[in-house]
């Protein structure tokens, strides 16, 4: 089978856009209250201030990833019919839906713009993408709720692996922190009240919404290698599993997070004593951390691998969440320090004892690591990332 190699990264995140200043804000606490990307300029992402003006802001963090990914990469030798996109979202044009929903109740049909379908439309960002740097292969978007980027990034690596496409761009984009989306978070008891995002804390009391994008340039290795590109990491597997349990719950006992770890395990042929790192789901909610740490638990023992939720810092963007944190996983191995679980202060003691890092940053020797994704829905992923 084809391996995979990563050659460019390309984040937008509430604590940093850009990766150099992503990587800084995963080393610092935050502030409580809402996670968003205060600092964004379209601009990184367009040319043509009309194109701007004609994208929902979850298409737009899109781009900017994906510009900055491709810089990263350099030139792909892969040809436009073999370079596929696949970047999904957990929901789409949110923001564009609701605020022309205002336009036709306040101003009639007739004001509502022409440009609305294709701006709320959640393949938007996948096909932006394509058309923007002419890519010509599958262009596909994933929605499986907060499972979607994990999934994208995994699906992608089976396109190469396949031999469907020599290249991929992939990930996932968030901007669905409106009005109607926000109050259904907090009507649903699913958001912090106190506003502070809390993995595995015996104080955590719901999650912290957000925004945000990751995009990942994927291309087969021997390709990479022969042109020069300097190869980041390598995904080694993935898994997508589902509950067949709840619309919102996890299944029980923690056995969509094991069964979905194992079968990661499987694909990417390693054993669980390989694996150096686990990047948690660690979403701050009673019962996705309590599951979690289960399927840990069951699976590695403990303490186990050390785990970290950068949710911590970033707070949680949905569909765009396993993105950002296998992006995340990346820059753990290159600067071979492990960010800490902010906001973590009394670890769980109904939890199993898992290694959870808190309090600073850690050094470690960079080795396989798992990126985990549990969404609404009972979709579960996870991907095996390696070291270069």
């Amino acid at each position: 089978m084809r391996r995979v190699a990563i050659t460019g990264l390309g984040v937008v995140s509430p604590v940093g856009v850009g990766q150099d200043a992503f990587w800084q804000g995963l080393l610092r606490p935050q502030t409580t209250g809402e996670r968003r990307v205060h600092d964004f300029d379209p601009t990184l992402a367009y040319e043509d201030p009309k194109a701007i003006r004609r994208a929902d802001r979850f298409e737009q963090f899109a781009m900017a990833s994906a510009r900055e990914a491709l810089a990263q990469a350099g030139t792909l030798t892969a040809s436009p019919e073999r370079t596929g996109v696949l970047v999904g979202t957990g929901i789409g044009g949110a923001d564009v839906h609701e605020e022309q929903t205002k336009v036709l109740i306040e101003k009639g049909s007739r004001r509502v713009s022409p440009f609305t379908v294709p701006m709320m439309m959640a393949n938007a960002a996948a096909a932006a993408i394509s058309i923007r740097w002419g890519f010509q292969g599958p262009c596909e978007t994933v929605a499986t709720a907060c499972a979607t980027g994990t999934h994208a990034i995994g699906q992608a690596t089976r396109w190469i692996q396949w031999g469907i496409c020599d290249a991929v761009i992939a990930g996932a984009s968030e901007a669905a922190m409106t009005e109607v989306s926000i109050a259904s978070f907090a009507n649903m008891k699913a958001l912090s009240a106190s506003g502070r995002s809390r993995p595995f804390d015996s104080a955590r009391d719901g999650f912290v919404i957000a925004e945000g994008s990751g995009i990942f340039v994927l291309e087969e290795w021997e390709a990479a290698k022969a042109r020069g590109a300097t190869i980041l990491g390598e995904v080694l597997g993935s898994a997508s599993l589902a509950d067949g349990h709840h619309i919102t719950a996890p299944a029980p006992g923690g056995i969509g997070a094991y069964r979905c770890m194992r079968r990661a395990l499987e694909d990417a042929r390693l054993t669980p004593r390989d694996i150096a790192h686990i990047n948690a789901h660690g979403t701050s909610t009673a019962l996705n951390d309590e599951g979690e740490a289960l399927g840990i638990a069951q699976l590695f023992g403990t303490p186990g691998p050390v785990v970290t939720s950068i949710k911590g810092v970033t707070g949680h963007s949905l569909g765009a969440a396993g993105a950002i944190e296998a992006v995340s996983v990346v820059l753990s191995m290159r600067h071979r320090l492990i960010p800490p679980t902010d906001g973590l202060e009394n670890f769980d003691p109904e939890l199993p004892k898992i290694d959870v890092v808190m309090g600073g940053p850690r050094e470690w020797k960079p080795g396989p690591a798992l990126s985990n994704s549990f969404g609404f829905g009972g979709h579960n992923g996870t991907l095996v990332i390696a070291p270069a």
